[in-house]
């Protein structure tokens, strides 16, 4: 890490933040889920986050080329239904295994990437550390949480390799101007249908506050961070996310884990921080600048994503090389 001005936050801290505020957001959107469905939180989530970000940057229109079309449009429609898979697989499983089943994806993507056999171990480890967090000995799992949750994981990891091509034209901002409405327009085609009738002032209100939670707030937090930290130490951190969603799902959702499910949640952890030292990719040559390439923890991203599938947004300033989980949300 590079050492901050004096009296500045760590940027460490400033990591963490981004990522408890992605939880939290996760966390919080429950009773909004409860209300108006999981589409319908993701269209209104989605939707007030693209009006903070339009408000924030005009979006590039000029300089989008054709060849720009279809990765924007497929980015931003993987976005918008990631975020409804992930909110639709908490609705039915704890917080942090859906986090831990949506890092399969990129994780996965990060080891196809390095191109090395051995990197195939971390994708392995966490899917072993799933097992652990669902317990499948114990009775029937919840097929419908687990199978959105791996929705959200393979959208997740197309939305690495759609950032990547996207992240090599336009800078973060810009990016998301472009991507997050196209999100919100397809959030609403199932979300404005479950809402409808349901909308008060007290829901809109709520809708943005999560919105500020993720995805406004972890992107400017990422942002300073990463002007203050290597990117490699920040994807690393970024591998705490899981754990984060489990942590968050006890403080706000009474989610209380077993020791099972500890101990597998600390294997999903370790694959994202041992997948970290794999997935190189050679900077863009057409990029022209060291911050083209944005692409996601993820988040979230994850996360955002992500995103992590929780509003999926592209990570300021980091490449491949240096965060192969591709983070969304």
């Amino acid at each position: 890490m590079r050492p901050g001005p004096s009296g500045a936050l760590p940027p460490w801290v400033l990591a963490i933040a981004a990522m408890l505020s992605v939880q939290l957001g996760s966390a919080l959107s429950v009773d909004l889920i409860d209300d108006v469905g999981a589409a319908g939180t993701a269209w209104l989530r989605l939707s007030m986050g693209a009006v903070v970000f339009l408000a924030l940057a005009r979006p590039p229109l000029r300089s989008v080329r054709r060849a720009d079309i279809a990765p924007l449009l497929g980015l931003g429609v993987t976005s918008g239904l990631v975020t409804i898979a992930f909110l639709a697989a908490i609705e039915h499983i704890p917080l942090g295994t859906a986090v831990a089943v949506e890092f399969l994806g990129p994780l996965t993507v990060a080891a196809v990437r390095s191109h090395n056999r051995r990197a195939l171990i971390w994708p392995a480890l966490a899917l072993l550390g799933v097992i652990g967090l669902t317990e499948p000995w114990r009775g029937e799992p919840a097929a419908a949480g687990l199978a959105y949750a791996a929705l959200a994981a393979v959208g997740w990891a197309a939305y690495i390799v759609l950032t990547q091509r996207v992240g090599d034209r336009f800078s973060g901002i810009d990016a998301l101007s472009l991507t997050v409405p196209i999100a919100a327009v397809t959030a609403a085609v199932v979300g404005v249908p479950q809402a409808a009738g349901h909308l008060t002032v007290e829901v809109l209100m709520v809708a943005a506050g999560l919105a500020v939670l993720l995805p406004v707030l972890p992107y400017a937090l990422e942002m300073l961070a990463l002007r203050r930290m290597t990117p490699t130490a920040f994807g690393t951190l970024m591998a705490l996310e899981p754990a984060i969603g489990v942590l968050l799902g006890l403080l706000v959702l009474s989610q209380q884990p077993s020791v099972t499910q500890l101990a597998g949640m600390g294997l999903v952890v370790l694959a994202g921080a041992g997948a970290q030292r794999n997935g190189r990719r050679k900077p863009a040559a057409s990029a022209g600048r060291p911050d083209a390439v944005v692409v996601p923890l993820t988040a979230s991203l994850p996360a955002g994503c992500s995103a992590a599938g929780r509003g999926c947004q592209p990570r300021p300033g980091l490449s491949e090389a240096s965060d192969p989980l591709g983070r969304s949300r």
